[in-house]
């Protein structure tokens, strides 16, 4: 199919508020303008990250990165921090082609989408927004969640653990420190875990629910060997080290991209926002 009228039936039937499908019609059309003017041509269906950055770069970041290729964890990181307002902006841009893929896919035209999670800075919520999902938002996470599979991520069942991990009230700098020494299953289902703090101290205890807790065997199922044998982080990431907590953001960033309510949502949801959700109808009850 011709990626501009994939583009027009996508947002056509698109549940996308009618000010976002303006905007991503104008931003994806971008895309496929560049992609045509490249030499040779870039297939916009066959398109990975290593394209989305270039034109990210092209169009939209190098007056912005001083100077700094964008090829890397170091340049969202300079974006973010230097010029947050952009960098949110940019992330909305990923997350209007992580829409335009999943329709590509739902419609048969590729098997499967890229992973434009690389991309994302991750960069905070402003100061002062909504700080937290409202029933229905959070319904359609823990759907999303539930559809991120392996064809998604090759890490799907660590990153599902993290959303329930978020949901239970920890913050994403007591997620990341979770540690696999200090897991105590009880017998009625639920889960006792512990996260040392800076100082290395056992940390505070954080009791996790049943649905959690299954998520976090069905992680530990999978979990790889670290490099390091002194290595105790319960996540690890592709290069089996710790997770850092501004990658959650990325992460969350992606799973809420592939549904039009929370992609549409402004601010963006954050790993932050998920974490002072709440798991149930009374997020005063969750561990936050």
């Amino acid at each position: 199919m011709d990626p501009v009228d994939l583009l027009n039936d996508w947002l056509a039937t698109s549940a996308l508020r009618a000010s976002t499908r303006a905007e991503y019609g104008r931003e994806i059309g971008y895309f496929i303008a560049w992609c045509a003017h490249q030499t040779p041509p870039v297939d916009v269906l066959t398109a990975g990250p290593a394209d989305i950055a270039a034109w990210s770069h092209d169009h939209h970041l190098h007056a912005l990165l001083d100077g700094r290729p964008f090829d890397g964890p170091d340049a969202l990181g300079y974006l973010a921090a230097a010029h947050p307002d952009a960098a949110r902006t940019h992330d909305r841009r990923i997350t209007a082609l992580t829409q335009y893929y999943e329709a590509a896919r739902n419609r048969g035209h590729i098997t499967l989408p890229p992973d434009l999670s690389v991309l994302r800075s991750g960069v905070p919520r402003p100061a002062g927004a909504k700080n937290r999902l409202d029933p229905r938002e959070r319904a359609v996470l823990l759907a999303c969640t539930g559809g991120w599979g392996p064809q998604r991520s090759k890490h799907y069942q660590r990153d599902q653990l993290i959303v329930y991990l978020l949901l239970e009230g920890l913050r994403p700098a007591h997620v990341v420190r979770i540690d696999r020494r200090h897991l105590y299953p009880q017998p009625d289902g639920f889960w006792d875990i512990r996260a040392p703090d800076d100082h290395e101290n056992v940390g505070r205890k954080f009791t996790l629910d049943p649905l959690t807790g299954a998520a976090l065997k069905a992680y530990l199922a999978v979990r790889p060997d670290p490099v390091e044998p002194d290595e105790h982080a319960l996540l690890l990431n592709t290069h089996r080290r710790a997770l850092s907590s501004g990658w959650l953001n990325m992460l969350i960033g992606q799973i809420a991209a592939t549904h039009p309510l929370l992609a549409d949502r402004d601010p963006a949801i954050t790993a932050d926002a998920v974490a002072h959700t709440g798991l149930w109808d009374a997020p005063e009850q969750a561990n936050g």
